[in-house]
C-alpha cells in the first residue's frame, strides 16, 4: 500500500474538527479522510476528493460524478464555478493537511488531475507537469485537418496522454445520408476523430519519444487494429475522445483509442498507427493521410 511520506497522525481534537469540516459530506468520504489522517494511506485520496467536490455541485450533476469518469472537468462539466473551486480546494487542504497554491489551482481541470497532483504532493514526489489544455482556435491552428473535417473541437494534451472532444451537431455534410431520416455518426468518424487526437498528440504533447518537433504535413495514417464499436452516436450528443500511446519509435506512433459518450463507450481501437516525420525531414512517401478515415463499417 502507497503511503503519504509524512503521516500527521489524528488527535481526538483533529478528529473532532475533521468530523466537523465534513459533516455535510457522505459518510464514506468521512471514513476515508479518518484513514488517509489515521495512516496515510494514499489510496482514500480519491474518495475525499471525490466527495468534498459531490459537497458542492448540483444534484443533477452528481450522478455524473458517480460514474468514475476521472476525465470529468470540474468546470465544464460538474458546473463548479471559480469561487466554489476554491471552497472545494480549501476543505480537501483541511482534510487531507495538504497545501495548493492559486496559480496550481488553475492547472487543475479534472478529477484525474487533482487526484495525481495531492498524491505526488503528500508522497513527496514531484509534481507531474499539467497536461496542456487546448481551446478550438489553438486544436485548429496545430492540426492540418480543418472544417469541414475536423473532429476535435477541444483538447488537453500531456506527455502521456490526450483527451478531447466533439460535439455531434447534426448539420455534418456526410449525416445528410447516413442514414435516411435517421442520422447517425458513422463509426469511421469516430475513428478519425480518434487519429487525429493522436495527430495533435504527435504535434503538441512533447513526449519524451519524441526527439524533434514533429512535422504536422508529414504525419499519415497507416492503419487501425482491434477496432470495436458499442453504441450508436447522435446529433447532439458529444464524443469524449482519449488517446494513449503504446509504442513511439520514428518513424512509426502506436495509440490505443477510447471514444464514450455520456460516460457510455461507444467505440475502441486497440491500435491506431501513424508515420510521422520531424520538422525539416522529408515527409514518408506513399502513406494514406492522417485525414483518411479506417475502412470500418458504421
Amino acid at each position: 500500500m502507497v503511503r503519504a511520506t509524512v503521516v500527521p497522525g489524528l488527535s481526538p481534537a483533529d478528529e473532532t474538527i475533521l468530523r466537523e469540516a465534513l459533516k455535510r459530506c457522505s459518510p464514506a468520504t468521512l471514513e476515508a479522510a479518518l484513514a488517509y489522517r489515521r495512516t496515510g494511506a494514499v489510496a482514500a485520496i480519491p474518495t475525499v476528493v471525490l466527495g468534498v467536490i459531490e459537497r458542492f455541485v448540483d444534484p443533477e450533476h452528481r450522478e455524473r460524478l458517480r460514474s468514475g469518469n476521472t476525465d470529468l472537468r470540474v468546470i465544464e462539466d460538474l458546473g463548479v464555478d471559480s469561487l466554489t473551486m476554491l471552497e472545494v480546494v480549501m476543505l480537501v487542504e483541511e482534510s487531507l493537511k495538504v497545501s495548493i497554491k492559486n496559480e496550481e489551482l488553475r492547472e487543475l481541470r479534472t478529477l484525474a488531475d487533482i487526484n495525481l497532483f495531492i498524491e505526488a504532493r503528500v508522497c513527496g514526489r514531484p509534481v507531474p507537469a499539467p497536461p496542456r489544455h487546448l481551446p478550438a482556435e489553438a486544436v485548429q491552428e496545430a492540426l492540418p485537418m480543418q472544417a469541414p473535417f475536423l473532429f476535435v473541437q477541444e483538447a488537453t494534451v500531456g506527455p502521456a496522454a490526450a483527451t478531447g472532444r466533439y460535439q455531434v451537431a447534426g448539420t455534418e455534410f456526410f449525416l445528410q445520408g447516413h442514414f435516411k431520416n435517421n442520422p447517425v455518426l458513422p463509426a469511421s468518424i469516430m475513428l478519425e476523430a480518434l487519429g487525429q487526437l493522436a495527430v495533435l498528440f504527435l504535434l503538441r504533447s512533447g513526449a519524451p519519444e519524441l526527439e524533434q518537433a514533429v512535422d504536422p504535413a508529414a504525419v499519415f495514417f497507416t492503419g487501425c487494429e482491434g477496432v470495436r464499436c458499442h453504441r450508436v452516436v447522435k446529433p447532439g450528443e458529444t464524443l469524449a475522445l482519449s488517446v494513449r500511446p503504446k509504442r513511439i519509435k520514428a518513424p512509426l506512433a502506436t495509440f490505443e483509442g477510447t471514444v464514450k459518450v455520456g460516460g457510455e463507450k461507444a467505440a475502441f481501437a486497440e491500435e491506431i498507427t501513424l508515420t510521422f516525420g520531424y520538422v525539416a525531414a522529408v515527409a514518408v512517401a506513399g502513406s494514406v493521410p492522417a485525414t483518411a478515415s479506417a475502412p470500418v463499417s458504421s
